[in-house]
C-alpha cells in the first residue's frame, strides 16, 4: 500500500477531518455533539505539531510557537472538561441541544457535517499562521517575533486568569443567578473571549514575521469575527439577561469586549 504523499498542512487536514469522524461517531453513542469543542484546542495544537514535525521545523520561533499553541491547548481543554462536569453537569451544552431538537431525526447524520466537518476545516484553517512561523524560516528572532510572542503570552495568561475568575464565582452556591462583575469581568463583559482573539493577533504577527504572507491575517480576523458575531458574545448574551435581571445594568456599564474602566452606577 502507497503512502499518499502530502504537504505537512495536508495532513494536518487529514489529521482534523478524521479525528472529527471519529469524536462524531462516539457523539452519536452519548447522544452528546458538544465533545468536539474539547477537541477544539488539542485539534489546533495538533495540526501545528503534525506541520512541524513532517516539515522537520527548527529554530527559536519554531519552538516558541510550538510552546504557546500546546500550552493553550493543554488549559482549554482543562479548563472545558472541568466546565462540563461541574457546570454543565456533564451534558450536552444547550446551543447543540437546541440544534437537536430543531433538526429532529436529520441531526444525527447532519450534525457529522453542521459541527464536526465544520469544526475540523477550522481546526485546520485557524493555525494558519502557527504552521507558517514553524515552517517558513530558522532565522533568528526579530522584533516582530517578540512583539507578537508578548502579545500571544499575555493573551494567553489574560484569558486563563478570565476563566479562573469566572469558574470560582459560579462555583460557590451563594452566587448563583448573579452576575459575575468583579475582576476582569468588571472591565469587560468578555475578557476569556478578549484574550483570546489578542492571542490569535499574536500568533498573525509571529507568522508574518516568519513568512510575510498577508492572507493569513484572515485567521485573526476569523477568530475575532466567531467571537464578537457567531459563537461568542452575541450568541452568550441573546438571552441572559432574561434569566439573570442584574445583567441590563451590567451591560449598561461595562465594555462588551475591549476591557475599559466601568461606568459608575
Amino acid at each position: 500500500m502507497t503512502v499518499p504523499h502530502l504537504s505537512p498542512p495536508m495532513w494536518g487536514l487529514a489529521f482534523a477531518l478524521g479525528a472529527s469522524f471519529l469524536l462524531w461517531l462516539v457523539s452519536l453513542r452519548l447522544r452528546d455533539v458538544s465533545i468536539i469543542d474539547i477537541f477544539w484546542g488539542p485539534g489546533i495544537a495538533g495540526v501545528v505539531d503534525i506541520a512541524a514535525v513532517l516539515g522537520h521545523a527548527g529554530g527559536p520561533r519554531a519552538s516558541a510557537a510550538l510552546f504557546l499553541v500546546n500550552i493553550w491547548a493543554i488549559r482549554l481543554a482543562a479548563h472545558i472538561l472541568s466546565r462540563r462536569s461541574s457546570v454543565e453537569g456533564g451534558g450536552e451544552d444547550h446551543r447543540y441541544g437546541a440544534m437537536r431538537q430543531a433538526y429532529g431525526a436529520r441531526w444525527w447524520w447532519q450534525s457529522l457535517f453542521q459541527v464536526f466537518f465544520l469544526q475540523a476545516i477550522l481546526i485546520w484553517f485557524v493555525p494558519a499562521p502557527l504552521v507558517a512561523a514553524t515552517l517558513s524560516s530558522r532565522a533568528p528572532l526579530g522584533p516582530l517575533d517578540y512583539v507578537g510572542i508578548a502579545i500571544a503570552g499575555a493573551a494567553l495568561v489574560f484569558e486563563a486568569i478570565a476563566d479562573f475568575q469566572l469558574a470560582s464565582f459560579r462555583a460557590n452556591p451563594a452566587n448563583k443567578g448573579q452576575v459575575m462583575d468583579r475582576g476582569l469581568w468588571g472591565w469587560s463583559r468578555h475578557p476569556n473571549y478578549f484574550g483570546e482573539a489578542m492571542m490569535w493577533w499574536g500568533y498573525f504577527i509571529i507568522g508574518w514575521a516568519a513568512s510575510h504572507q498577508w492572507w493569513i491575517i484572515l485567521s485573526p480576523a476569523l477568530i475575532t469575527l466567531l467571537l464578537l458575531k457567531v459563537s461568542g458574545v452575541s450568541l452568550m448574551e441573546t438571552d441572559i439577561a432574561e434569566r439573570r435581571p442584574a445583567y441590563a445594568e451590567y451591560k449598561r456599564r461595562v465594555s462588551a469586549f475591549v476591557p475599559a474602566l466601568p461606568k459608575r452606577k
